[in-house]
């Protein structure tokens, strides 16, 4: 294979990678540019696993044979079986060497585990080149080839250990930028999803009540005291006070399968979920109530509650739903209330939230002055 030809896998390589827009598309691109750059029929992609001490299958991509599946759950393998791993991460490469590559073909004498694997799946020879990562082992690149063609040579196994360079450089290129992620759509004070991620999470949310008819609940709390205690202890103190809620939070939010928790901001915290009943939400939120009034300094949460699960009107946005969590918990705060405020269940609620823009500005309901609200009567909808 020529100097030109090896080059054009390289870019291609890296530019499949680069296009990939999840972990999967990721995977495959690079089994595949790798498979294609060493003319080979076959390659996978592993992870190494050291807390179980396996391999981990992450894609097999090209011909694959009978059993072998592109995204397999569970396809591992013990380390110890591979003892080469071992010998060229650890020996070998600790001792000074470098991360090279290596060819084993079917006909070998010595019956390897991978030897083993090629008899076992009809192909006669692979190369695997170890990916080294931030300085460690993360895992192999394994290309091989039918028994009709010619076995990987030397210089293959070099060209291999290039392509395992430029996948781990797409690894950590993908590593980044899914920090980079999290952090956009993370409240680095309290580790839970912030704003944009409750805004984006919700219009899926709304989509999908819309579709199917999930449930969709939103919770919305405030955390009573936490001026005071800036005040009085100073804002360390308060920042610890919002951790701790936002630790309380979460694990209330895990009574619920897939639900949400998010800081808004400030003292304000909210908790999303599809699926769950409004009843099971409200008993969730009346926890939260009770072990939020137990956080030493605090005094406690108002929670408000709006689920399409109760009569709520017609719910034509996201919007809507925010609007009447936020209405039932300025309610709750207003009332001092160590409950919850259900939307829905409480006659104040969808009226404070259909009232004049101005009244029903979320920014402006907690210090608002109490508003005229309009006579009880139908949903005027969002």
């Amino acid at each position: 294979m020529g100097e030109d030809v090896r080059l054009r896998a390289v870019v291609a390589l890296a530019q499949g990678m680069a296009a990939a827009h999840t972990p999967r598309e990721f995977w495959r691109a690079a089994a595949l540019g790798s498979c294609e750059g060493l003319d080979g029929s076959f390659a996978a992609l592993s992870v190494w696993q050291r807390d179980h001490g396996r391999l981990k299958v992450l894609v097999n991509a090209g011909q694959r044979a009978v059993g072998e599946e592109e995204f397999p759950d569970s396809e591992t393998y013990p380390v110890h079986q591979f003892p080469e791993i071992t010998e060229f991460l650890h020996e070998q490469w600790a001792g000074g060497g470098e991360p090279d590559a290596w060819v084993e073909t079917a006909d070998d004498r010595v019956p390897t585990g991978r030897v083993t694997g090629l008899r076992r799946r009809g192909r006669g020879c692979c190369v695997v080149a170890p990916i080294v990562l931030h300085g460690r082992a993360w895992g192999e690149l394994y290309v091989a080839r039918p028994p009709e063609q010619k076995a990987f040579t030397r210089a293959d196994a070099d060209f291999a250990t290039v392509l395992a360079a430029v996948v781990a450089a797409g690894i950590a290129q993908a590593e980044r930028l899914e920090e980079v992620r999290k952090l956009a759509f993370t409240d680095p004070l309290t580790g839970l999803a912030n704003r944009r991620a409750v805004d984006t999470r919700l219009d899926e949310a709304i989509e999908r009540y819309r579709a199917d008819g999930s449930v969709v609940s939103l919770m919305v709390c405030d955390l009573n005291g936490l001026k005071r205690v800036n005040d009085t202890h100073g804002h360390a103190v308060g920042d610890r006070l919002l951790e701790r809620f936002g630790s309380v939070l979460s694990r209330c939010g895990a009574m619920l399968p897939g639900a949400l928790a998010a800081r808004l901001g400030g003292d304000e915290f909210c908790l999303l979920t599809v699926g769950p009943t409004a009843d099971e939400v409200v008993a969730v939120a009346e926890e939260l109530c009770v072990r939020a009034a137990e956080l030493e300094l605090g005094e406690g949460v108002a929670c408000g509650v709006a689920s399409t699960g109760d009569p709520i009107g017609p719910l034509r946005s996201a919007r809507r739903l925010f609007r009447l969590a936020d209405a039932a918990q300025y309610q709750a705060k207003a009332a001092r209330s160590s409950k919850p405020v259900v939307a829905g269940r409480d006659g104040t609620v969808i009226r404070l939230a259909d009232a004049p823009p101005g009244a029903r500005d979320r920014r402006r309901f907690r210090d608002a002055p109490p508003v005229e609200l309009p006579p009880e009567g139908g949903d005027g909808g969002g």
